[in-house]
C-alpha cells in the first residue's frame, strides 16, 4: 500500500487525481510551490500545491481538494501527492527516454530495460554499481544516474515524514541536506535537525522525536534541550549566559528528567566548547559559546582601539571647534565641547542623553572636524529607519549597520557578513547611533570589521528600553566606567519649548509628566473606564487627526502599546483599526491565516529576523526583512501564493508560506518601536500586567514621537509606570568582563 493509500484512510473530504503531467506552469525551487496541468483522461485541469521536481511527461497520484479561484477558475489544491512509476518495461524505456533521469538517453534506456527489465528501477536506486554492466555506463555516471532518479522520487518520502512538524520550504532544505539519507538520519538522532538546519527549532525537532518514540532521556535530547534553554533565554529575555545550577535546574524541568540527568550532557557539551562556563563573580555561569566569544572579543578589541588612538594636542582641537562655532553660528555648551574633545581624542567614545540634550548637533560637530583631518568616516544605526532619521539630521549619508558590514546570506545558514577581520572596513571613523538597541553579537560583528587604529563613537540613550537581542551592551560599557564618557543632561532652550521633551524628562527622573496643558504636542484624553480607550484612538486615527492635521496613517501616525494581549493590546487594536482603515469591500484581496486576515493596503510588521527574503528598492538588490520592519501589502497574487509588499521603498514578493512571520502593525508594542520615530504616536493607557508599567518602558513611548504624543486612557496607570522603575535583571558578562580585563 503506498503512502497516499495511507492517507486516504484518514478522515476529511478529500479526492485524489491521477493523470499525466501536460504542462508544468510555474514552479519555485527553494519551496517546492508548482502549477501544472494535469490530463486526467477526459479533461486536463489545473493542479497546484507543493510538488518538488515535478517535470512534463510525468504521471502522478495527487490527494487534496477542488476549489474555485477567483481569478484562474476551477483547480486542485494538493495536500499530498506521489510519482507514479511505469510498470511494463516498454513503459519504463519510453519514460526513460524522457531526458527526465540525467544521464541517460534513449538508446541507453533501452539497453538497462533489456538487462534487467521490470527492475530496473530497484536496479537503479538500490544498485547503481550493476548499471556498469550496460555499455557506456562507468561508474560515475551510474552513480549519476542513480543520484538523478533519487532526487525525482526521494523527497516525496521525506515530505510525508515531516509533513506535520515543518513547512515545504523547511523539509526542503533537509532533502538538500542528506537527501535520501534524510528520514534515517533523523531517526538516529532527530535533534541534529535544530543544530544543522538553520531554522529549526527544539520545540519542533522534540515533537518529531516525540512521534518517532524516540528515547526521552537520550544524551542527544537533554544536550540539545540544554542548548535550546541557552539561546530560548537568549532570544526571549536577552540573557547571554545562565548561572550553572539554574541552568539544570531550568533543562530539568523542561525536559521531565532528574537534575542529575542533565549534568553529564552538559559536561559534555562543556568538553566540545558547544557551551563555555566561567566564573562571574565568584559564580559558575554557562554560555552558548557564540555569545562567550562575543563578549570577550568585544571586551579585547574595544580596549585595542581606545590603545591606538593617536591624540591631537587640546590646542588643535579646541581651535577647530571655534572655527565650527563660528562657521555654523552654535556655541557649544561645556558637555557639548567635552563631547566633541573625547570624541576627537579617544579611540572609543560613548556619548549618552535623553532626547532635547544636543547629540545631533555633537555629532554634526564630529563630523565636520575629522573631515577636515582627512578623516573617511562612517555612520550607522541598528535599524533602516534609525538611520534614515540619522541621515536627515546630520545630512550625511547613514546606513544600517547590517548594510555597512555587507550582509549576506546563504540558504540554510546564519546570517554572514562580509566586512569582517579579513575584509576591514575602510572607514577611520565609526559612528554608531541608537546604540541601545545593538545586541551583543551585532557588537561582536561590528567590531571584527574596524581596523585597528580607527575611532569608534557610540552613542545612545541608556534610560530606552535594552535591545531586543540578547545582551545589555551600552548599559555594560558605560557601567564599566572603562571608555571617555559624556552624559547629557541639560536641556535646550528649543527642546524645553516642547512638551514631549520636557515630560520626557520628567518621567526618566521619576516625576509625573504635565498632563494638564492642552497645548501644544503633548495630549492626555481621560479614560477612566479602559473599555472606553480604544474607540476612542479608532476616533483619532480615522477622523480627529486626519481633520485637524491633514496626516495620513499609514505615513504619520503610530498606535504604540506596552502588550500584545488586553483590551488596549496590538491584538484588539489591530482588528479594531483595520476594520475602519482598510476594511473589506469586495474588491480588495486578501489571505486569512489562522486568526488573521492580510488584505492588500494593510500595514504589516516583520516579527523575526528573515535573511533570505529578497528586496528590490529602485534599480538595487538585496535580501533580508527585519524583525521591526513595517511595510504596506501592495498585492496578492493567488496563483503563485505570493504578496508584495513594500518596507520603506525595499519591494518584495513574501510567500504565503511565510505568513507566521508577519503581524498587523496598525498598532504595535513598544518594544518593537526601539530605534523608531513616528510623527504622531498614539498610546493606550490601560491595566496590564505589572511588569509592563514601568517607568523606562513609558519613557521609551513617550520619545517615539516627533511632533505629537497623545496618551489616551487613566492617569493612574502613568503614575504606577512613573514609580515604577524595576528594570529587568538581564545576565550578561559583559561589564565583569571589562572590569577584569588586563590587556
Amino acid at each position: 500500500m503506498s503512502l497516499l493509500d495511507e492517507l486516504e484512510k484518514r478522515s476529511d473530504d478529500s479526492e485524489h487525481i491521477e493523470g499525466f503531467v501536460e504542462n508544468v506552469i510555474y514552479a519555485n525551487e527553494s519551496n517546492g510551490y508548482t502549477v501544472c496541468e494535469l490530463d486526467i483522461g477526459n479533461e486536463l485541469v489545473t493542479v497546484v500545491g507543493v510538488m518538488p521536481y515535478l517535470n512534463a511527461g510525468e504521471t502522478i497520484r495527487a490527494k487534496g481538494k477542488w476549489e474555485t479561484h477567483a481569478t484562474y477558475g476551477k483547480q486542485f489544491k494538493v495536500e499530498y501527492y506521489e510519482k507514479q512509476l511505469p510498470a511494463t518495461s516498454e513503459a519504463i524505456v519510453k519514460y526513460l527516454s524522457s531526458g527526465m533521469i540525467k544521464g541517460i538517453g534513449a538508446v541507453t534506456a533501452k539497453r538497462i530495460v533489456a538487462q534487467f527489465g521490470e527492475e530496473t528501477f530497484n536496479v537503479i536506486e538500490c544498485h547503481p554499481d550493476w548499471l556498469t554492466d550496460i555499455k557506456g555506463v562507468t561508474m560515475k555516471k551510474a552513480q549519476e544516474i542513480s543520484d538523478s532518479f533519487k532526487s525525482q522520487f526521494g523527497v516525496r518520502s521525506i515530505m510525508m515524514f515531516c509533513r506535520d512538524f515543518f513547512g515545504p520550504a523547511t523539509i526542503m532544505k533537509i532533502y538538500k541536506k542528506w537527501g535520501s539519507g534524510a528520514i534515517d538520519t533523523i531517526n538516529h538522532n532527530p535533534y541534529i535537525l535544530c543544530d544543522q538546519i538553520h531554522g529549526i527549532g527544539f520545540d519542533s525537532a522534540d515533537r518529531l522525536a516525540a512521534s518517532i518514540g524516540f528515547d526521552r532521556e537520550s544524551d542527544y535530547r537533554i544536550a540539545s534541550g540544554i542548548k535550546y534553554m541557552l539561546s530560548y533565554n537568549a532570544i526571549n529575555h536577552g540573557h547571554t549566559y545562565i548561572p550553572r545550577d539554574k541552568l539544570i535546574t531550568l533543562a530539568a524541568d523542561t525536559l521531565k528528567v532528574d537534575e542529575e540527568r542533565v549534568e553529564a550532557p552538559l559536561v559534555s557539551l562543556e568538553t566540545s566548547r558547544e557551551v563555555m562556563t566561567v566564573d562571574i563573580k565568584g559564580r559558575r555561569c554557562t554560555y552558548l559559546s557564540e555569545y562567550y566569544e562575543a563578549e570577550k572579543y568585544t571586551v579585547a578589541k574595544m580596549t585595542l582601539l581606545d590603545k591606538l588612538c593617536e591624540k591631537s594636542s587640546i590646542d588643535n582641537i579646541e581651535y577647530m571647534i571655534k572655527q565650527v562655532e563660528a562657521e555654523s553660528g552654535v556655541s557649544y555648551a561645556r558637555l557639548q565641547r567635552k563631547a566633541i574633545q573625547s570624541a576627537i581624542n579617544s579611540g572609543v567614545m560613548l556619548l549618552t542623553g535623553g532626547p532635547g540634550t544636543g547629540k545631533t548637533t555633537i555629532i554634526r560637530a564630529v563630523i565636520t572636524i575629522y573631515e577636515r583631518m582627512g578623516f573617511k568616516i562612517a555612520l550607522a544605526a541598528p535599524t533602516g529607519r534609525a538611520a534614515k532619521r540619522m541621515s536627515e539630521a546630520t545630512q550625511y549619508e547613514a546606513k544600517t549597520v547590517h548594510r555597512l558590514l555587507d550582509m549576506e546570506y546563504l540558504a540554510g545558514e546564519k546570517t554572514k557578513f562580509r566586512r569582517n577581520e579579513h575584509n576591514l572596513l575602510d572607514e577611520n571613523v565609526i559612528i554608531i547611533d541608537e546604540a541601545s538597541m545593538v545586541d551583543t553579537l551585532l557588537m561582536a560583528a561590528l567590531l571584527k570589521a574596524i581596523k585597528p587604529g580607527a575611532r569608534l563613537m557610540i552613542i545612545g540613550d541608556a534610560d530606552q528600553l535594552p535591545s531586543v537581542g540578547a545582551g545589555n551592551v551600552l548599559c555594560d560599557l558605560l557601567a564599566s566606567d572603562r571608555f571617555a564618557t559624556v552624559r547629557l543632561t541639560e536641556i535646550f532652550r528649543q527642546a524645553q519649548e516642547s512638551r514631549i521633551v520636557t515630560n520626557a524628562h520628567l518621567i526618566n527622573n521619576g516625576e509625573l509628566p504635565i498632563l494638564s496643558d492642552k497645548k501644544g504636542d503633548f495630549f492626555y484624553l481621560a479614560r477612566e473606564n479602559d473599555a472606553d480607550i480604544v474607540p476612542t484612538i479608532v476616533d483619532l486615527c480615522r477622523n480627529r487627526l486626519p481633520k485637524t492635521y491633514g496626516v495620513d496613517f499609514k505615513d504619520s501616525i503610530q498606535v504604540i502599546t506596552p502588550s500584545h494581549k488586553g483590551v488596549g493590546g496590538t491584538e484588539a487594536l489591530n482588528s479594531a483599526l483595520q476594520a475602519v482603515l482598510n476594511y473589506r469591500d469586495g474588491r480588495k484581496r486578501e489571505k486569512k491565516f489562522r486568526s488573521l486576515t492580510f488584505r492588500v493596503g494593510d500595514k504589516v510588521m516583520q516579527i523575526k529576523n528573515n535573511y533570505e527574503i529578497e528586496w528590490e528598492r529602485f534599480h538595487e538588490r538585496g535580501s533580508g526583512i527585519f524583525n521591526g520592519d513595517i511595510g504596506i501589502i501592495e498585492a496578492i497574487d493567488y496563483a503563485t501564493e505570493r504578496m508584495q509588499i513594500n518596507f520603506d521603498d525595499r519591494v518584495c514578493q513574501y510567500e504565503f508560506t511565510k505568513l507566521e512571520e508577519l503581524e498587523h502593525a496598525y498598532a504595535i508594542t513598544i518594544h518593537k518601536s526601539q530605534g523608531s520615530e513616528y510623527p504622531i504616536v498614539i498610546m493606550p493607557l490601560y491595566r496590564c500586567a505589572p511588569q509592563l508599567l514601568t517607568r523606562n518602558l513609558l519613557y521609551t513611548a513617550v520619545t517615539r514621537a516627533q511632533k505629537i504624543v497623545i496618551l489616551v486612557g487613566s492617569a493612574q496607570v502613568v503614575q504606577m509606570m512613573v514609580e515604577n522603575n524595576r528594570l529587568t535583571k538581564r545576565y550578561t558578562g559583559l561589564r565583569d568582563m571589562l572590569e577584569r580585563y588586563e590587556g
